[in-house]
């Protein structure tokens, strides 16, 4: 199926590896130019290197800075410049007891999680409103529906995004603008494979065999695993493209089933 975006450019913030990597690398084989992200210029430099190396003749393009600091967005989207495509993807998360969270890890998730996204959105989606034709993918997780108790920082910051793509898709009613969000379920992302090698390092364990523990705790998945990120980068890409104009204003889960929710 063509998704038609070959000509739409897309930004996606937190890009480097994992989820982001992926749906830059989904939409750069439909065609579309991408420009991916990340904090460090070494740690960009290497994604371009490896994703123009993965799909010769796409235009690749990367951006450095810390999208935690309004001044550094700022800087950053100036070199951008204009967009057709915004995905905020990037994220932090960690596994802390409540009562443990200090006020400063809770402002460190949030102004990751959260307000990269409202930084983000407030640079380019009034640009996409003036050209007539945009979207806005916003990657949460099932936590920000069923917050975790060993993670509440992190799943109150993803159900704020959920409320956040929720009111940004009012702004766009009777355009072909849209705004929508993807619940992603446990995911082998890069953060998560470092987490359960450091607890096989711990444990003396196989790292594969404290991954299907981990999979197998998780009773309410349907899948049954952690979820690869290109499965996440499929519904993003989809919902990024032209095909996708009648779904605004949506959370659409990718989830393997982990939510119990009929809708």
């Amino acid at each position: 199926m063509d998704l038609q975006v070959r000509g739409k450019r897309a930004f996606i913030s937190g890009s480097t590896r994992g989820i982001g990597y992926a749906v830059a690398r989904s939409l750069a084989a439909e065609g579309a130019a991408v420009v991916l992200h990340g904090r460090t210029p070494d740690g960009v430099r290497a994604a371009v290197r490896r994703l123009q190396e993965e799909r010769h003749g796409v235009e690749v393009s990367g951006v450095a800075g810390d999208v935690a600091d309004d001044g550094q967005v700022g800087r950053l989207l100036e070199a951008v410049g204009d967009v057709d495509v915004l995905v905020n993807n990037v994220g932090v998360f960690e596994v802390k007891p409540f009562a443990a969270i200090t006020d400063e890890d809770w402002r460190s998730v949030l102004d990751v999680n959260l307000m990269s996204a409202v930084r983000l959105s407030r640079q380019l989606l009034p640009g996409m409103l003036e050209r007539g034709w945009g979207r806005v993918v916003m990657v949460s997780s099932e936590s920000g529906v069923d917050v975790p108790a060993d993670m509440l920082h992190y799943g109150v910051s993803k159900a704020a995004v959920l409320a956040l793509s929720n009111g940004l898709a009012k702004l766009t009613r009777g355009t072909e603008v849209t705004v929508n969000t993807v619940l992603g379920g446990p995911t082998y992302s890069d953060g998560v494979a470092g987490a359960v090698r450091h607890v096989a390092e711990l444990q003396q364990l196989p790292e594969e065999d404290v991954k299907a523990a981990i999979a197998a705790g998780n009773t309410s998945s349907l899948v049954q695993r952690f979820l690869e990120p290109a499965e996440l980068a499929s519904l993003v890409t989809y919902l990024a493209s032209p095909l996708a104009s009648a779904t605004n204003g949506a959370a659409l889960r990718a989830d393997g089933g982990r939510l119990v929710q009929v809708l």
